[in-house]
C-alpha cells in the first residue's frame, strides 16, 4: 500500500501548526503542577522567611534567608529547648520593621505560594516549655530553668550584658522569674538580649496595675515551624542545629 507524498506533507504541516498551542499547553499545565506543589510544600513541610531585626544576632542577621521545617511538629511533637521557631504575632509584639512584607505585586504573589521568603512573623529561640521556670538569673549570669544553670555562651550575642536575660526595664534586667509556663505554650528569647522583644519584655512588672501574664507566653498554636537551616547568603549557608545547652534541664516538678 502506497502513501501520497502530499497527503503526508499537508499531514506534518498540520502536526507544526498545532506544536505552539501544544507548547503552551503543556506550559501552562507545567506552571499549574509546579504551584500546586509549591502550596503543598509550604503548607506541609517547608517554607522560607527572611530575618527582619537584630534580635538573633549573630547567628541570624537581618535579611538572611531561612528555612523553616514543619513536620517535626506534627502530632505530640512540639517546639523543645533550644530549637529556633518562627511563629506568628501572638499579639502586639511585631515592630514596624518585623510586620514588614514584601513589597512587588510579583514578589507578594511569589511568598503566597512560597517561592519567596516571608515576612511578618518573629524568630526566637525557646527557652521554656509546659510548665518549665525560667529564673533571671545566677551570680554567673546564666539563666537557670527548673532550677538548671544553662551555658548559653555558644549561641548569644556576646555584648549581652552582665546577664543572659536583660529587659529594657533596668531595675528588673537580671531580676525576674517567669513560669510555670502556662500548658500549650512556650517562653523564648531572642539571641542578642540587649535589642530582642520577646517573652521576658511582655512579663508583667511588679506592681504593674494593668497586665495579662500571659502576654509573655507564645501559643504552639501560633508556631509555624522549626528553623533548621539559613539558606542565604550562600557564603553563610548552614544547617541550623539545636544546641544541647539545655541538655542537662531537668523535667519540671
Amino acid at each position: 500500500m502506497t502513501t501520497d507524498p502530499e497527503t503526508n506533507a499537508e499531514k506534518a504541516g498540520s502536526d507544526r501548526k498545532q506544536t505552539p498551542f501544544k507548547a503552551l499547553r503543556e506550559t501552562v499545565l507545567l506552571l499549574a503542577f509546579a504551584i500546586v506543589l509549591a502550596l503543598v510544600v509550604k503548607t506541609f513541610f517547608v517554607q522560607s522567611f527572611y530575618i527582619p531585626s537584630e534580635s538573633m544576632e549573630p547567628g541570624l542577621i537581618v535579611n538572611d534567608r531561612i528555612l523553616v521545617q514543619k513536620p517535626s511538629y506534627w502530632g505530640d511533637g512540639g517546639p523543645q529547648r533550644g530549637d529556633v521557631i518562627v511563629f506568628d504575632d501572638p499579639g502586639g509584639w511585631l515592630n514596624a520593621l518585623e510586620s514588614g512584607q514584601p513589597m512587588t505585586f510579583l514578589a507578594r504573589g511569589l511568598a503566597k505560594i512560597g517561592l519567596y521568603p516571608t515576612g511578618g512573623h518573629l524568630v526566637k529561640r525557646v527557652i521554656g516549655v509546659a510548665g518549665d521556670t525560667i529564673v533571671c538569673c545566677d551570680q554567673d549570669g546564666r539563666l537557670s530553668v527548673n532550677g538548671e544553670p544553662v551555658d548559653e555562651s555558644g549561641f548569644i550575642a556576646k555584648n549581652h550584658g552582665k546577664c543572659d536575660g536583660p529587659m529594657p526595664d533596668g531595675q528588673m534586667s537580671c531580676n525576674w522569674t517567669a513560669g510555670p509556663v502556662p500548658d500549650g505554650t512556650v517562653f523564648v528569647m531572642g539571641d542578642n538580649r540587649r535589642n530582642s522583644a520577646d517573652s521576658s519584655v511582655h512579663l508583667c512588672r511588679p506592681n504593674a496595675s494593668k497586665c495579662d501574664a500571659s502576654d509573655a507566653y507564645v501559643p504552639v498554636d501560633d508556631v509555624v515551624g522549626k528553623v533548621f537551616a539559613l539558606a542565604w547568603p550562600l557564603g553563610r549557608a548552614h544547617v541550623v542545629h539545636t544546641p544541647d545547652a539545655f541538655d542537662d534541664v531537668p523535667d519540671p516538678s
